[in-house]
């Protein structure tokens, strides 16, 4: 009560921080008079004016006034675009680091020119992150001209393009680019072998448009770069074929967790049916032999019971393709991790490619945690204000819109059954395209858009499709979502970042209709005839009401349904929304609707008839606070698990770019060995031992194993007054001659290039082999909870340990090759040795949080754009770095090491 009256006399906390900024935005605006009489090349001068105000010693905040002051004069000149003062608060608050929440339509993208020139003037780099590669390229472009009138570079990182062209675009002031292109870029750097080759400088700043998307909806979905397993085709669709005879007995499913597991009647039932097929070893699947088929199973368990086709994927050209839950895109070259996908092309019958290793990966929260300054902006983040700040110590700034939202939010419409509210939508369609009203409707699923759009055609009601199947025409189909009598159905956000603007979107059409006209005067007439069309378009859109917004049925998240509302009233513009639901829909479903069911049947709820009422609006938004908090938990438990392997990689990352920045890495490599022999003799022959307990049969073993050298360890024991001490030293001094001579045989150039080839490539194989061992950890570390022991702290202290037996081991593998490696020195060794990345990498999206990573029946799933470099059996030169362990990329059947491989 008291802080409602403190509110009510002092303002919010957001209101007291927007009263101090306005000081600022009123010395900006006292500057537009003078810069406005400035010449183009004066007002371009003020960019290095700034730059030596910044060298001199002055910060950032006491230049800003100068600065804004300047990008919004060449806004006017370069776009004749001029920022409201609204959209300076805005830019304020993203330079000052904190995420501003701005309403649909009030011009977020010219808003992040402030804050982008005026961090960029550093000269450390400035990233701008959107959500695909089409905004990214719009966006350098459109408000590329302002950065370059004043004499910033601009770059774009988009997904085809070389290593080459991504140092120019990561060494321009300004970079825009997708969240996965930045993400990438860091992994695939960490795994270079050479300083010059990394594409990326240190981190400075970075603004994250649609943050909410970015860093909410996709947080649980980790980068992954994995590399290709051996093939289980043949087993994923014998064990395939047999879920189908299951019965609803035989598992559980738990839609709110997204979890399906076997009961014990369906262990039996799979038990039998795999002992049939001659699959199964022994009489238990849970015995040891039988762990990948466990692990066969449960996925196409999951693969039958859990995802639907058309809902959560779909099958085109053959191939199963991934669709994002929050855009309804295809994510063509996504594919789930861990079998899962493998196990929905059994279920297709669609060829099956092989399952992938993960090499390097990491969340998006700790990759943008990397950078010094971060900020964000949306049109819907306060309902996360508190997971921003918990995460990424972020704060949310609501910005006041330039004119008052005007639009009318009416009750929510529940029916009964899905048919009587799809009837629904479906006469309210009819009845705005009568009056030209434009509408936009938003589904959960591309089933759900086609089923829509086939009952429109029956009514004969023209309207456009924008889901996953027809995303090349999704900007431009978006942008004529405002003409008068549009009908658009789109799936969930779709199209997302491109304004729907009542009459038609101006710019849009300028550039779609004058693609191809090089006439100068044919163009001017045409620009004319398309401004006045859409000017006419608008009043016609107005008089009808504005766009009326259509949401087929609540998502788990309020910000989404705030996002497809966001759509319609932008500026202004008077507009209407609505949401039309049912018992039947997935979130009442899932949150007891049969109850209500069965009390509207006693009410006597008649076929077609609605409930209407503010309180079911109320009702259905603590459910959605309820999945909220839910799924704020999972992200929070996904972050304290990768926090540990954050640890671990942050050590790794940082030994790479040490070995890689080093001429030599000789002395590293003999504290190695001497390490390696302090173990190996205190664990043979322990200090304060006698004698007769010394295992010297096993020292003799381990040093000629490690070593290659046949010592004497046996009459060295038997030495009167000998101690371990005096043991170890011999060893020592017969190893460091051993190396020595191998050094001077081959000389002190190839030497360095041996050592530190080899070294990088034990690392990254040591660092790959400990990510598999760590996932597998993590998959079983939630049935410790059985034990009442937290799972968490389970997972820190054995990763921890497992993370120091990788190091030992890592120091005993470069020892041991070391030691045994034979060199042919002839022209080019050089170049022979130099380390090459593997060709065949899949680059991809993990979302192990389907359900709670701490409970017993976690499960893990993955997203993976495969991205394969052609092989020329042929030509060695195309191979890469081919695994020790795998075919000879020759064809000869051979392993790799038997035979192009070959130590020689």
């Amino acid at each position: 009560m008291f802080g409602a009256i403190a509110r009510r006399f002092f303002g919010t906390a957001n209101d007291r921080l927007l009263k101090t900024l306005k000081k600022q935005v009123d010395a900006i605006n006292g500057l537009e008079a003078g810069l406005t009489g400035m010449t183009d090349d004066q007002l371009r001068a003020r960019t290095d004016w700034l730059r030596q105000r910044l060298a001199g010693g002055e910060s950032e905040d006491d230049i800003l006034v100068e600065a804004f002051a300047t990008v919004r004069e060449a806004a006017k000149r370069t776009l004749g675009q001029r920022h409201f003062d609204v959209q300076l608060l805005g830019g304020i608050v993203l330079h000052k680091g904190m995420i501003s929440e701005m309403r649909t339509g009030e011009g977020k993208t010219l808003v992040a020119t402030l804050a982008v020139y005026l961090n960029a003037l550093s000269g450390k780099g400035v990233h701008v992150v959107t959500v695909n590669d089409y905004l990214a390229q719009r966006d350098s472009e459109w408000m590329g001209q302002i950065y370059r009138f004043l004499g910033l570079t601009v770059g774009c990182i988009v997904h085809d393009l070389s290593d080459v062209e991504r140092q120019a675009a990561y060494g321009a002031d300004i970079t825009y680019g997708t969240n996965n292109e930045f993400g990438f870029d860091y992994l695939r750097d960490n795994m270079k072998f050479r300083l010059e080759e990394m594409v990326q400088r240190p981190f400075h700043y970075a603004i994250v448009d649609e943050v909410d998307s970015i860093l909410i909806d996709e947080a649980r979905t980790p980068l992954i770069i994995s590399g290709p397993t051996e093939d289980n085709s043949e087993l994923y669709m014998r064990v395939d074929r047999l879920i189908p005879d299951l019965a609803a007995e035989d598992f559980e499913k738990d839609e709110k967790v997204r979890a399906a597991t076997f009961t014990e009647q369906g262990v039996e039932h799979m038990e039998q049916m795999l002992k049939d097929i001659d699959l199964l070893k022994g009489g238990n699947l849970y015995d040891i032999q039988n762990i990948s088929l466990v692990h066969h199973s449960n996925q196409a368990l999951r693969a039958h019971k859990l995802f639907t086709r058309d809902i959560d994927y779909i099958v085109k050209d053959n191939k199963v393709i991934i669709i994002d839950e929050f855009t309804g895109r295809m994510m063509e070259g996504r594919r789930y991790s861990d079998g899962l996908h493998q196990a929905l092309e059994a279920k297709e019958q669609v060829a099956i490619q092989n399952e992938n290793q993960t090499l390097a990966s990491i969340t998006f929260q700790n990759y943008f945690r990397l950078y010094p300054k971060l900020a964000g902006m949306t049109g819907t983040a306060m309902t996360e204000a508190s997971e921003f700040g918990e995460i990424y110590n972020l704060e949310v700034v609501d910005i006041p819109t330039n004119v008052d939202v005007c639009r009318r939010d009416e009750d929510d419409e529940v029916y009964r059954t899905a048919r009587e509210k799809f009837d629904a939508i479906v006469t309210l369609i009819e009845d705005c395209a009568k009056r030209r009203q434009p509408v936009l409707v938003g589904t959960v699923s591309i089933e759900k858009s086609e089923m829509l759009s086939g009952l429109l055609k029956k009514k004969k009601v023209p309207h456009e499709v924008l889901n996953a199947r027809h995303h090349e025409r999704e900007a431009y189909i978006v942008s004529l979502a405002g003409v008068p009598g549009a009908v658009t159905i789109a799936t969930n956000m779709a199209g997302r970042g491109t304004d729907i603007q009542l009459g038609g979107n101006f710019d849009m059409r300028l550039r779609h209709e004058l693609a191809g006209i090089e006439d100068p005067a044919q163009r001017q007439a045409k620009t004319d005839k398309i401004r006045a069309e859409v000017t006419e378009l608008k009043k016609v859109a107005l008089e009808a009401g504005g766009l009326y917004v259509i949401g087929t049925e609540r998502h788990e998240s309020r910000r989404i349904d705030n996002q497809l509302r966001g759509r319609s009233g932008r500026q202004g513009d008077p507009g209407a929304s609505k949401f039309f639901l049912s018992l039947e829909d997935d979130l009442m479903r899932i949150f007891g609707s049969q109850r209500m069911d069965g009390m509207l049947q006693k009410l006597g709820l008649q076929d077609g008839e609605a409930i209407i009422h503010p309180w079911i609006n109320k009702a259905l938004e603590k459910a959605q606070q309820k999945v909220e908090a839910r799924n704020f938990d999972i992200r929070k438990n996904l972050l304290k698990f990768d926090d540990v392997m954050n640890d671990q990689r942050k050590v790794i990352y940082e030994q790479r770019k040490d070995l890689m920045s080093a001429t030599e890495v000789a002395q590293a490599i003999v504290d190695m060995r001497h390490e390696v022999i302090e173990e190996m003799v205190g664990k043979c022959v322990p200090e304060r031992a006698y004698p007769e307990q010394w295992d010297v049969a096993g020292l003799h073993e381990e040093v000629l194993r490690v070593f290659n050298l046949d010592l004497p360890v046996a009459d060295w024991a038997k030495e009167e007054g000998i101690a371990d001490q005096e043991i170890r030293h011999r060893i020592l001094d017969a190893a460091d001659r051993k190396m020595a001579e191998k050094a001077a045989n081959y000389g002190p150039e190839v030497m360095r290039m041996v050592e530190k080839s080899l070294l990088l490539q034990l690392l990254d194989q040591s660092w790959k082999d400990h990510l598999l061992t760590l996932d597998h950890l993590r998959q079983g570390i939630g049935l410790r909870a059985y034990g009442q022991r937290d799972p968490l702290n389970e997972y820190k202290r054995e990763a921890f340990n497992l993370f120091e037996v990788m190091l030992s081991q890592l120091r005993e593998r470069i020892t041991s090759v070391m030691a045994h490696i034979e060199l042919s020195v002839e022209p080019g060794t050089e170049e022979m040795l130099a380390p090459r990345r593997p060709s065949q990498l899949v680059e991809g999206r993990e979302d192990p949080a389907f359900a709670d990573e701490a409970a017993p029946n976690s499960q893990t799933v993955s997203l993976q754009p495969m991205r394969t470099q052609a092989i020329d059996p042929g030509n060695p030169a195309t191979w890469g770095s081919s695994p020790r362990n795998a075919p000879c990329p020759c064809g000869s059947g051979k392993k790799y090491k038997h035979c192009h491989g070959a130590v020689r």
